[in-house]
């Protein structure tokens, strides 16, 4: 047990904890051990009794993704019937309700279209940065820049520099899932790889672009591959340069499996339980000392886990998040207001505050 607690002590000292480490507390430290720590980090990482929230909007501008992801629901490929990629009264619909609740965000994802290069988002980031001009675009993910990249010749830092100069404004962890190309190689292998997700951070976080990162768990990872997830994002945003954001917040989130390819072809997979889930949520906030926010996952796991998410190292309860659509489809279907959202990390004992992408109170 003092091992343990010495393991603990270290992440409140702001210490890298190590990989055996982490697998050390995930074993064998008890879950009210690891949540006391980790709210006990989150407080001197965030002295004030608040718990941020962002207001913006999820919009998929195509479902058509040759990627074909077997966790993923929403995806069609581009000859069936239920393909589409949206038209510019689509956008504008969306963003005018997303203006009316006080919101000025969106997070625009599109797959991996393979008629889609990237003369047709820089135009659209120009065109809706010109009806919009204050509309962030928090738009795109590793993933799809490096198929982006590789669809037009250009290089990574090319290409995510080309997409800055039309509007991007910031870069979602989108597609890690595992850092971990076992898993990768099943679960998703047309997408990029280990390397090359990491490879599209580094340089977002050199040219001053900020980024979130993101883990997507309880599928076919094992508890090693969980930590060396943590330990590569922890490591990377350890070298960005000194004026740069980085990975501005880390979001933890288990598998919405229902009805996948993903839970037909491996049928033994286990829904990931509360507990679990709060256990890793702490180790995550423990191990990652460098990234100061942590969300909770309330469109996974509900408001009832998000409020305990609270007293378990998470500071942030991300978006109200209008739209979702991949999660949704796969049998997750949580839905919050501005006010019940409010009300929640309230009545969890925190001072709610509307934030931005930069994580600035508004």
């Amino acid at each position: 047990m003092n091992r343990i607690n010495n393991i603990l002590n270290k992440a409140l000292n702001l210490e890298f904890i190590s990989p055996t480490e982490g697998l050390l507390l995930f074993n064998e430290a008890s879950l009210s051990d690891l949540m006391f720590y980790a709210s006990t980090l989150r407080k001197s990482i965030h002295p004030e009794n608040i718990v941020t929230y962002i207001i913006d909007r999820n919009i998929n501008l195509s479902n058509i993704c040759f990627s074909n992801c077997l966790f993923c629901n929403f995806c069609r490929n581009k000859n069936s019937d239920e393909a589409y990629v949206l038209q510019t009264a689509d956008y504008k619909q969306k963003i005018d309700e997303l203006y009316k609740i006080g919101g000025n965000q969106i997070l625009l994802q599109g797959g991996m279209n393979p008629d889609l290069g990237i003369e047709f988002y820089k135009s659209l980031f120009k065109n809706l940065k010109e009806v919009y001009p204050d509309l962030k675009l928090h738009a795109l993910g590793p993933p799809e820049i490096v198929y982006i990249s590789k669809k037009s010749g250009y290089t990574i830092e090319e290409t995510l520099t080309q997409l800055i100069n039309s509007g991007l404004d910031s870069l979602p962890g989108a597609g890690a899932e595992i850092l971990s190309d076992r898993v990768r190689k099943i679960i998703s292998p047309a997408k990029c790889s280990v390397n090359e997700w990491l490879e599209v951070m580094e340089i977002a976080h050199r040219i001053g672009l900020t980024t979130s990162a993101t883990m997507m768990f309880g599928h076919l990872e094992t508890i090693e591959e969980r930590i060396n997830h943590l330990v590569l994002i922890r490591d990377l945003q350890s070298q960005k340069p000194a004026n740069s954001k980085g990975f501005i917040s880390f979001t933890l989130w288990p598998l919405a499996g229902q009805n996948t390819r993903l839970l037909k072809k491996f049928s033994d997979i286990k829904p990931v339980s509360n507990t679990e889930f709060l256990r890793m949520l702490a180790i995550s906030r423990l191990m990652l000392v460098n990234i100061s926010n942590i969300q909770a996952s309330w469109l996974t796991m509900g408001s009832d886990i998000a409020q305990l998410s609270l007293n378990a190292g998470a500071n942030d309860m991300s978006s109200i998040m209008i739209e979702e659509n991949v999660v949704s489809q796969a049998g997750k279907n949580f839905n919050l207001g501005v006010e019940e959202m409010e009300k929640l990390i309230a009545d969890a004992g925190f001072l709610p505050k509307k934030r931005n992408q930069q994580y600035e109170l508004l």
